[in-house]
């Protein structure tokens, strides 16, 4: 049997049958990939205030995703800095999460101006597109853009004076390149991410959590803890034994492994308590240690945040 299609050559019906599963399945291959369902819902049943902000630098204006905790007293404000993948449904809801535990939490959009129509991190088109468009933003714009949301937050009433900065992935790295820039940080958490060449101008103390599974990023720590060790700077590093990279957001995903869910529960633990614990004058010191912790073995595979495969499923 053949189907003929107009103006087209005659094609078999199994041709014709992948022709229509690929015609079918054309508005998943094309709709974005940054929406995390699971993570969306969390957020839309939140009690929390949420709101959009513009700050404004210069000819700029970066949106950012705002997040007050149910508190009476001022809160210190934390400047959370969202992954490779933009600013997500998963990095808005760990916003939230970290605003539970009574914090203020500044989003910055990074994208913003950056996309489609001169949109931000919910105009591309797809999840590949996202993580080029992160890659290629200019570090001196980010630096801008951050100095802004640390800035507004310093300024916002119910803030206590004392900003930090928490980074996921790209962001993690961020967070540690910050630290050199911005001198009134009260500590800067570095979540999977590099530390920058250069140290001798940090004044606030670094936190790293790393994964187990993520040579990439692990093979840099030992360097990273020796630089800050020599400037006599405040460095603690702990691995999480068996996680994969992006344990944070794959270690709350619905599909999460024993390993991630762990790290996952671990890390959001210490990063609450050394919140909590920030002093309003940080100040160096050449105390650096690197704490392995055990979590549960898992035999999946390290969880990349590159990872096309997991992008498609949705644990992003």
């Amino acid at each position: 049997m053949k189907i003929t299609l107009p103006i087209s050559t005659p094609i078999t019906l199994p041709s014709a049958v992948k022709l229509l599963a690929a015609l079918l399945l054309l508005p998943l291959a094309t709709a974005p990939l940054h929406a995390q369902d699971w993570a969306k819902a969390r957020l839309d049943a939140s009690p929390r205030h949420h709101e959009y902000i513009n700050l404004k630098h210069g000819d700029r204006t970066v949106q950012a995703f705002v997040v007050y905790p149910e508190v009476k007293t001022k809160a210190p404000v934390i400047i959370l800095i969202h992954e490779i993948f933009g600013l997500s449904d998963w990095a808005k809801e760990m916003a939230d999460e970290l605003a539970a535990q009574g914090f203020i939490v500044v989003a910055p959009d990074l994208l913003t101006g950056f996309g489609p129509n001169n949109g931000a991190s919910d105009s591309f088109p797809s999840m590949d597109a996202t993580t080029k468009a992160v890659s290629g933003l200019d570090p001196a714009v980010v630096t801008a853009d951050l100095d802004s949301a640390a800035d507004y937050g310093k300024k916002i009433p119910a803030g206590n004076g004392k900003i930090a900065t928490v980074g996921f992935c790209w962001g993690g790295g961020k967070s540690f390149a910050f630290a050199t820039h911005r001198k009134d940080l009260s500590a800067a958490f570095v979540f999977y991410g590099p530390g920058p060449s250069d140290v001798t101008t940090i004044t606030a103390p670094v936190y790293g959590f790393y994964a187990g599974n993520d040579a990439r990023i692990g093979a840099t720590i030992p360097a990273t803890t020796e630089a800050m060790k020599a400037a006599g700077k405040k460095y603690e590093p702990v691995t999480y034994d068996g996680a994969g990279h992006g344990f944070m957001r794959a270690g709350e995903a619905p599909d999460a492994s024993p390993a991630n869910k762990a790290a996952r529960e671990q890390g959001f633990t210490r990063l609450v308590t050394l919140v909590k614990e920030m002093k309003s004058a940080p100040v160096a010191s050449n105390t650096t240690h690197n704490k392995t912790v055990a979590t549960k073995k898992s035999a999946a595979p390290a969880i990349q945040c590159h990872d096309p495969a997991m992008q498609i499923s949705g644990s992003m």
